[in-house]
């Protein structure tokens, strides 16, 4: 049973989006989707590339991928890469896969003069917090994600002026707001 790695192209856009799909079910976030293959090929295989993706095959039939994009360290002062998702196929765990692409992706890393290869993953989620230490994984326990997203990010992107409303609000409102968005949670990973 061989197990291949290759670079994803606009021809692999609907396999990436069943992967997204399956990831958020996984992730008890099924509804939580909201790519398509359209924003998928414009954003990844457009002029302006945001992701790149692997895709692994096992036995020549699509068992996993790893979507990631290249960030910036201020403090370290060299490029590096997030890794928003890894995913393997339920019937296909325990084969290496998960192992194989995320060495890719490491691989990648180095290649490209990265010092850091970060993700998140759910507390919850103790086979991948299992298989992410064995991989080497340092826990950052002492920092938190933040995300600003909807209608909150639009609001922080305008500027004030007379007649918008402030961005100051009260905590209910924060509270009303943190409330209604806790269901879209997105991007962690699963092996």
């Amino acid at each position: 049973m061989a197990t291949t790695i290759h670079p994803a192209t606009p021809a692999d856009v609907a396999q990436i989006l069943v992967f997204i799909r399956a990831l958020a079910a996984y992730e008890r976030a099924p509804d939580a989707v909201q790519a398509t293959e359209e924003g998928l090929r414009r954003d990844g295989f457009g002029p302006r590339p945001f992701y790149e993706c692997l895709i692994a095959e096992h036995d020549g039939k699509p068992a996993g991928f790893a979507l990631y994009f290249f960030n910036y360290s201020t403090w370290v002062g060299r490029p590096g890469i997030y890794l928003e998702d890894l995913f393997i196929a339920p019937e296909l765990r325990g084969l290496g896969i998960g192992k194989a692409l995320l060495q890719r992706v490491a691989a990648v890393a180095v290649e490209n003069g990265c010092e850091r290869l970060q993700w998140a993953v759910l507390d919850w989620n103790t086979p991948a917090i299992d298989f992410y230490a064995a991989m080497g994984g340092e826990f950052l326990d002492e920092w938190r994600n933040v995300r600003v997203s909807g209608e909150p990010l639009r609001r922080l992107a305008a500027p004030e002026t007379e007649g918008t409303p402030s961005l100051r609000r009260s905590s209910n409102e924060r509270a009303e707001e943190h409330d209604s968005h806790a269901s879209l949670q997105a991007g962690e990973m699963a092996p």
